[in-house]
Formats: structure tokens, sequence, C-alpha cells
């Protein structure tokens, strides 16, 4: 292997003499069959099959290619194929004259209905014997055919023009290909966001479904639907919700906001009121009281009362504890004394 033996070389080695370079396509190749990959041209009834089953067009098969003869010099080949479903063998053949494909044995052509493809666009039409002899004949019937001929060539013609002309469109790709990228991309800007936006309303109302894109029927439906007002009722349509701005406006106008500040002192005030209270008792005398009085619990209020002037001078001179408890009554000085000396019990001595 990698040697080069001349023609005149002495007894060279001979290589590949046991086994074909195609392998086991090749295994019938001394018969005369070769085995291809064949796609079906049309969709075929297989016969074998009970109920008969049909065979879509383009379905690939390995099939054994054989030469069984020809149409002048143009050779016949024929295609016999196993159908897998069933184990049937189906033959098809080669129809050169039609240009065509027929079923030989185990299958059927599926019926298209009637062939129109002379008429369709890009297939080629041949004479037929009798238009031949016509023509050989009668001089004016070839007139026409020639007449009818240049006018098919011309159309045939004006067609590749346009054909041309299109295709300089696409002459140079960079240019074609950045204009296709430059508009793809504004429109992938535009997906990107709608898709953000979607994301964002399904997070901001929990939503675990998905939002398709808005249509013409949803702004109509949407334009359709009404919150209240006289208008909706003149049309017929009733509001979804009804408007209930006054009946709100008229309970919220007795009421008056305050700030965080001024609701953080109240606050501050009621619980600082609350302690002084639970700490704080006054003191009194047990003998003064001679189980008669009332126990007054001090309060705390913002109201002042009015002193006389004798009030102000006592208090003036004798230090109260008015300070620490602003509502509790204190006698002056020379009550306190009578009240003293009256509480005072005098005892005989031995």
């Amino acid at each position: 292997m990698g040697r080069y033996y001349p023609p005149d070389a002495v007894n060279p080695p001979a290589f590949n003499t046991t086994s074909h370079p195609l392998g086991a396509r090749a295994s019938k190749i001394s018969s005369g069959i070769l085995t291809v990959r064949f796609e079906l041209p049309f969709a075929v009834w297989c016969q074998h099959c009970a109920p008969p089953a049909i065979v879509g067009q383009g379905v690939r098969f390995n099939a054994e290619k054989k030469k069984v003869g020809n149409y002048y010099s143009t050779p016949i080949w024929s295609f016999r194929m196993k159908h897998s479903a069933c184990g049937g063998w189906w033959e098809i053949r080669t129809d050169p004259k039609n240009a065509a494909y027929v079923v030989v044995e185990g299958a059927v052509k599926r019926d298209y209905g009637p062939d129109d493809r002379e008429g369709e666009e890009g297939e080629m039409k041949f004479l037929t014997e009798e238009e031949r002899e016509k023509r050989r004949n009668d001089a004016f019937a070839n007139l026409e055919g020639k007449v009818a001929e240049k006018g098919e060539e011309r159309k045939n013609k004006e067609r590749v023009e346009e054909l041309y002309e299109k295709s300089e469109v696409w002459r140079d790709p960079y240019d074609v290909n950045a204009r296709l990228r430059m508009g793809f991309r504004e429109k992938r800007r535009v997906w990107k966001r709608e898709d953000r936006h979607k994301e964002g309303m399904q997070e901001k109302f929990s939503l675990g479904i998905d939002i398709f894109d808005e249509t013409d029927a949803d702004r109509m439906r949407a334009k359709i639907v009404e919150f209240g007002g006289p208008a909706a009722d003149d049309e017929g349509w009733k509001p979804l919700f009804e408007d209930k701005k006054e009946e709100k406006a008229v309970e919220l106008a007795p009421k008056t906001k305050k700030s965080k500040a001024e609701v953080k002192a109240e606050k501050s005030r009621q619980s600082l009121q609350q302690m002084l209270v639970g700490n704080t008792k006054a003191s009194l005398d047990p003998f003064l009281a001679n189980g008669t009085g009332t126990k007054t619990k001090p309060t705390f209020s913002v109201l002042k009362r009015k002193r006389d002037a004798q009030t102000e001078s006592d208090a003036a001179s004798f230090p109260t504890d008015s300070t620490f408890f602003p509502n509790t009554a204190i006698p002056p000085p020379t009550q306190q004394k009578r009240n003293l000396a009256a509480a005072l019990a005098g005892y005989d001595s031995d």
C-alpha cells in the first residue's frame, strides 16, 4: 500500500480482488443488479396489504436497480423494492417515451385526477403524430404552428428577463444580508421590550398564566367597557363598576388627615400620661381622713384654673407640689396649721 508500481513491473501486487468497491450494495452485481436508494415519485397503493395501504410520495426504499431494455438508445431501468410493513415486493420502471415512471408489479399508482400538466407553466409540450403529419401536408398549419411557437418563445423570453431583473436585487449578498439583519434587529428590540412588559405584569399581579399579544379585538372590547356615567346607560351598556366617588367624599369630609409627626407625638404623649397616672400616688394623712374622705385620682388635663391674687401670693411664698400634681388641691399654710392642731390630742400627764 502506498507504493507506485509501473505498468511493466514484474508480478505487481493486486488489491481488492475478493470484494467490490461498493461493498454489500454490489452483492448481486454479477446478475446486473445494484442496490440503490430509491424515492417514490408518487403515492402508491400497496396490493399486498389487507386492506390496501397507501404509501406517500417521497418515501425512500432500498431498491434493486437493473436494466431491462432500451427505448431507442435510452435504457429502461427497473427498480424492485420490498414493502417493510407487509413484506410484498414492488417493481417500478422508467418510461423514457413519456418521461415518467410506471408501476409494473405489486402496487397501483394513486389516481390524481385528470392530467393537466400540459397547461402548466414550465412544462414542455410535444407534438403528437397527427399534428406532425398535419404540418407536413398543410403549409398553413405549419405557418400557424410556427407563429404560435414564436409567441410562446416571446413570452418565455419576457419571463426570463423578469427573473433576471429580480435576481439583480440579490447581486451583492453582503448589502442584502446587512439590510435583513438591520430590520430583524429592530423587530427583536420590540419583541424583547414586549417580553419584559409581560414578565413585569406577571410578577406584579402574581399571574401563573401566559399573557398573549394585544389584538384589535381586545382594543375594541376595552373601549366598550365604561366605569360609570350617563352615556353608558344611553348606549345600552351597563357599567362594570358603580361610581361611588360622591359617597366616599361625604364620608371622608369630617375626617382630618394628620401628618406622621403629629401622630407620633400624640402617641408618645398618651403613653407618658398613662405611665405617670399609674406610678403616681397622692400622700394623705390617715388621721385627717377619719375614714370619711374619698380617694381622688389625679388627672392630667390641659385646663388651667384661675387663681386670685391672695392664692398666688401664698403660693409664691410657700413651696407646693403643684408642679408635680397640677390637679391636686393643696391647702394654704394657715389652713394646714389649723388642721394639724385639731388633729393633735391632749393627754393628762401623771
